[in-house]
């Protein structure tokens, strides 16, 4: 539990960290800090990030903690910037978040019925189409900037909502086995030297093109 239970406050530690970020960014503070932007810390936030999630795969505890830090100092930076220029506080990302999980779960905090993790899946998945009315494809809020592979999974699953899919080829058994499969694929692209990120780029513009396609189609069809 992320609460403590002593009557004590329930995180000095992080309210310690927030301190040292107003102190370090407050007049007479650290320079480096107080010149920093949203744009100019983008780079750190993917490199913290890129670090927690090795530290997840194959780092210690203590790997995690560290990582985990990085991350949320970051968070703690964004809000404080926001904060100075008079646009949102780090209160209002929290009880943004607090909102958003509280409506995403009515099965915890309403009398919706979801027992399986499937069932809480399609809840989530409702509500946020109901959240999100105001956007007009399944591509939709989908960051371009993600690695290849991860973005090419997240535009499968939302292509396949509209009926567009890819023939798959054939996999290994196992993760360790595809995981060396697709070593050696960008291994042979790099003899042939061609470049594979460029590569699963090009083909999802064409994906891409082609959930339009249907989604327009459909749109007609509809008014037809």
């Amino acid at each position: 539990m992320l609460h403590a239970d002593d009557g004590a406050a329930p995180h000095p530690r992080l309210d310690e960290l927030i301190a040292t970020m107003e102190r370090l960014r407050a007049p007479g503070g650290c320079a480096w800090d107080r010149e920093q932007t949203h744009a100019s810390l983008v780079q750190y936030l993917v490199e913290e990030s890129a670090e927690l999630v090795e530290a997840i795969e194959s780092g210690s505890d203590a790997e995690m903690v560290e990582e985990l830090g990085d991350v949320l100092y970051q968070v703690l930076f964004h809000a404080d910037l926001a904060t100075e220029e008079g646009r949102f506080t780090l209160e209002d990302v929290a009880a943004h978040m607090t909102q958003k999980m509280v409506g995403r779960h009515p099965h915890v905090f309403g009398d919706v019925v979801a027992e399986t993790p499937d069932a809480v899946v399609a809840n989530w998945e409702a509500i946020k189409a109901v959240e999100k009315a105001h956007r007009t494809s399944v591509l939709d809020g989908i960051p371009a900037g993600m690695p290849g592979l991860a973005l090419a999974d997240k535009s499968l699953g939302r292509a396949a909502k509209v009926g567009v899919t890819v023939d798959a080829a054939p996999v290994p058994a196992t993760e360790e086995e595809l995981g060396a499969q697709l070593l050696a694929l960008v291994a042979g692209a790099r003899d042939a030297g061609l470049d594979a990120e460029r590569a699963l780029r090009s083909a999802l513009r064409g994906l891409r093109d082609d959930v339009r396609a249907a989604e327009i189609a459909d749109t007609g069809d509809s008014h037809g």
